[in-house]
This record gives structure tokens, C-alpha cells and sequence, in this order.
């Protein structure tokens, strides 16, 4: 009898210890979650706001309309939400003249392409000179102006979007499938997964453009950041912000952030501020941690990896404060966000000796980056 009460004892214990993770992984579960609503029309089709939610409660929003972020929700250090990404109230700001990428996804080409000309396989193809004479990020309709086809994903947190890039789309050769999946993990990562295929040889240079500001809009700008950049050399570049071809040592020099430093520390030194490509200390096209940014206030730190071989820091150079339609009527004011775009280096088709940007049939381009947010 008693070796009877000991085995009803443990097979109590266990029937509850079981019970109870069930019930606890049933409660998480229903807290990762996708959900929908409307965000307007364009060109006559629904717009829809698509939100992800883990289970701590972060959040991150993105629109079929440019596959733009328009939200990314995390918690101070004292656990109040905010929203630390630039953006607007309605789709009538995403849409509005001079909007500047804001969240949105950005291709055929990424940055900026010489004189808004390349040449591939003998045969040269122009581009719209949309940036001082300079094509930028995929000339007068990139993919931040289309609509893409969104599937949410079963089992897991993740958006699919896809879009084909019809040959000869902003002056591009051939017919380019891209899919690019958005995922909130349960450790506080924003995953961004890109893959496309081509039927001709064509550039190519996907990257998002959120502009991050970590203390959710109480600071006016992002000149008290602590930002690290896990990068030796930059690309530099002239005055219409085109790759020279050299790359500078950072030691000592206003574009060193190998160790973190406020972002403000320097920018004065840097003519019209921070718009240029790191080259990252990398050598082959592993995931890894590549940047770090901190806000003291609120005690959020964003840490950033990537497969790719640069990344483009921008410190809001060009904002003026007359965007509309803007999140609480916040004025977005000079450097009132940064942007960290992970990428290939820009002009890549017109420099040899950068890596290779070229996509040709029966490849896969392929690139993940992730953003990931925690608190110290």
C-alpha cells in the first residue's frame, strides 16, 4: 500500500506538472498572434495593417503597401510601451510627395547608382536620376510604392510578401520573384528574410528603411543615441554621395563608432551628416551581430545582424519638419531618426571591385537581417 500511495503521489505530480505547461503554453500561444485591418485603398485595392504580437507583448506593424513597417512596439526600461520607429497616422502620409521611405522596403536597388546608368552583359540600361542627377533606391516607383501580395503564416508570428518586378520595371532587366518574410520572435527579434530569382542577369540590393528612434519620441532626435558599427572602413564617396571606390580607415576619424559613442559627438565634423556605407568587419555571409544602438533615457538597446557586407547609416540628414499626417503630430524635425540599412555597397554595378550585386538565372539571392530589442 504505501509503495501504491507513492506511485498515485508522483503520478499526480506529474499529471499536474504537465497540465500545467500546457496551460501555459496554450496562454503564450494565444498571445503570439497576427491580426488585420484596413489602412485605406491604393489604385483602387485594399490597403491592409498587418500586426504581429509575441508573447511579451511587443508588436510590430506592417502594411501591404510598400511592405512598410509602420510600427515596432517595445518596452522601456521601467516596461511602458512605445514606438520607436518614424511613421505616420494613414496611409495618406505613406503616400504623400517627399515622403522619405519611411519603414518601407526598398529595391530593385538599394542606394543610390551612378548618373542613374549601368552596363550589363554589353547592353546599357538607364535609370530614373531621381537623387541629384543619381538614381536612389530603385528610381521613381521602388518597391516602397507598390502593392504586395501578403500571407500571413501559419504556426508562427511571420508575414510572406511577394511581388514580381516586371523586366524593364524602372529601366531593369528581367522578370525578378521576390519574397520577403517578416517575423516578431519570442526574444524580441524583428527577422527580415529576403530571397528572389530572376530570368535575366539584373542588379539587385533589397534592405528596409525604418528610421529608429529608441526613446519613442521623447527625445526629438537621435543625437543622444549610442550607436557601435562593427566596421573599419567606409566607402567614400563625393559630393552627390557616390562611392570613390576607396575605403578609408575609421581610426580616428568622425566615421570611427567601433566603440560606441553618441551619435551627436561628431556630426558636425561630417558635411551634411551621416549618410554613407560602413564596410563590415566581415568575411563570408554568416548572420552576425554587426551593430548596437542604446538610448540612456528609456534604456532600450537595439542590436542589429545581418549576412550582408555593409550598412548604410543615415542620420536623418534631409528631415525638415514639414512631413504631414505624422504620428501624433510629432515634427520630425533634422535627425529626428536614424536609419540602419543593411546592404551591398552602393553604385555596385559600376564598381568592380565592390561585391557583387549581379543576379543571374538559376541563382538565389538570399539575405536575412534582423533587429533585435531588449532593455538595460
Amino acid at each position: 500500500m504505501k509503495h501504491l500511495s507513492i506511485l498515485l503521489a508522483a503520478s499526480v505530480f506529474l499529471f499536474s506538472c504537465n497540465n500545467s505547461t500546457e496551460k501555459t503554453a496554450t496562454k503564450n500561444e494565444t498571445k503570439m498572434s497576427i491580426t488585420e485591418k484596413p489602412f485605406g485603398t491604393f489604385n483602387n485595392e485594399t490597403v491592409t495593417e498587418y500586426t504581429l504580437t509575441n508573447a511579451s507583448g511587443m508588436q510590430v506593424s506592417i502594411l501591404n503597401y510598400g511592405g512598410t513597417v509602420t510600427k515596432i512596439i517595445t518596452k522601456d526600461k521601467e516596461g511602458k510601451d512605445g514606438d520607436v520607429i518614424l511613421g505616420y497616422d494613414s496611409l495618406a502620409g505613406y503616400i504623400q510627395k517627399g515622403n522619405p521611405y519611411f519603414g518601407c522596403l526598398i529595391g530593385r536597388y538599394g542606394n543610390r547608382i551612378a548618373k542613374g546608368k549601368f552596363t550589363l552583359d554589353g547592353a546599357t540600361y538607364t535609370l530614373a536620376q531621381n537623387n541629384n542627377g543619381q538614381s536612389l533606391h530603385g528610381g521613381l516607383k521602388g518597391y516602397g510604392k507598390v502593392m504586395w501580395k501578403a500571407e500571413k503564416q501559419t504556426g508562427d508570428s511571420s508575414l510572406k510578401l511577394t511581388y514580381l518586378s516586371k523586366d524593364g520595371e524602372e529601366g531593369y532587366p528581367g522578370n525578378l520573384s521576390i519574397e520577403v518574410i517578416y517575423t516578431l520572435t519570442a526574444d524580441n527579434s524583428l527577422n527580415i528574410d529576403y530571397a528572389a530569382t530572376t530570368d535575366k542577369a539584373t542588379p539587385i540590393n533589397l534592405t528596409n528603411h525604418c528610421y529608429f528612434n529608441l526613446s519613442a519620441g521623447k527625445d526629438s532626435t537621435i543625437l543622444n543615441h549610442d550607436l557601435m558599427l562593427k566596421a573599419d572602413k567606409f566607402t567614400e564617396v563625393d559630393a552627390v554621395l557616390i562611392p570613390t571606390g576607396k575605403l578609408p580607415d575609421v581610426k580616428g576619424t568622425p566615421m570611427d563608432f567601433t566603440a560606441a559613442k553618441k551619435i551627436g559627438r561628431d556630426i558636425d565634423s561630417v558635411k551634411g551628416g551621416y549618410d554613407h556605407n560602413w564596410v563590415l568587419n566581415k568575411t563570408g555571409n554568416a548572420l552576425e551581430s554587426i551593430a548596437t544602438l542604446y538610448h540612456a533615457g528609456s534604456g532600450r538597446f537595439m542590436e542589429v545582424f545581418t549576412t550582408e557586407p555593409g550598412v548604410q547609416f543615415y542620420s536623418g540628414n534631409f528631415l525638415d519638419g514639414t512631413l504631414t499626417n505624422t504620428k501624433n503630430n510629432q515634427q520630425y524635425a533634422l535627425h529626428a531618426g536614424l536609419c540602419l540599412e543593411t546592404q551591398h555597397f552602393p553604385d555596385g554595378p559600376n564598381q568592380p571591385s565592390f561585391p557583387n550585386t549581379i543576379l543571374k538565372p538559376g541563382e538565389k539571392y538570399s539575405h536575412t537581417s534582423l533587429y533585435k530589442f531588449s532593455v538595460r
